[in-house]
């Protein structure tokens, strides 16, 4: 009985909130309105393109960062130049590294010289003055300065003359 007297009003409150009473019509009628217009047209998806996988071929060529070989350049240091390496010269352990792989990472002054620090790709840190060699291109240290090192290198021009290559490390301000 006492769900009774509870489900009744509970029902007819439901019954009336159910009702069409006319309120909504200016709903109907939008959206009868909306039915009855015509549909837009839809295009139909655009076919898909095989996928072709791409091919790097120029991984042989120049770096985009380097500069171009002159080749007449070349011909022409080759037949003005004398410079050689010292092969007869015990080689440094400096020597062994690539002077890519050399970071130069501080100074110290001894004795009234200044010799830069170098550390090595595996963590070594070594110290050089000038006239000292690195790297594997026979890199002889022409001026240390407080934050850099001047280079010159003696390369192989690919025949049977060498040209010198002036080069510079800066003193690594990172790890």
């Amino acid at each position: 009985m006492r769900y009774l007297r509870l489900a009744i009003p509970v029902l007819s409150t439901t019954l009336l909130a159910c009702s069409n009473s006319g309120q909504y019509a200016d709903i109907d009628a939008f959206v009868a309105e909306k039915r009855a217009a015509p549909s837009g047209v839809i295009e139909p998806i655009p076919a898909l393109q095989a996928y072709r996988a791409f091919t790097y071929t120029a991984s042989g060529l120049r770096g985009p960062f380097t500069q171009p070989v002159d080749v007449k350049e070349i011909a022409r240091l080759e037949a003005s130049s004398n410079v050689k390496p010292n092969l007869e010269r015990e080689r440094e352990y400096l020597e062994s590294f690539s002077i890519d792989a050399l970071k130069m990472v501080g100074t110290v002054r001894l004795n009234k010289v200044l010799w830069a620090l170098m550390k090595t790709p595996d963590g070594g840190v070594h110290r050089v003055k000038e006239n000292n060699y690195l790297g594997r291109n026979h890199g002889k240290i022409m001026k240390v300065g407080d934050n850099f090192i001047s280079v010159v290198e003696i390369v192989s021009t690919g025949g049977e003359g060498w040209v010198e290559r002036p080069r510079s490390l800066e003193l690594s301000s990172g790890k």
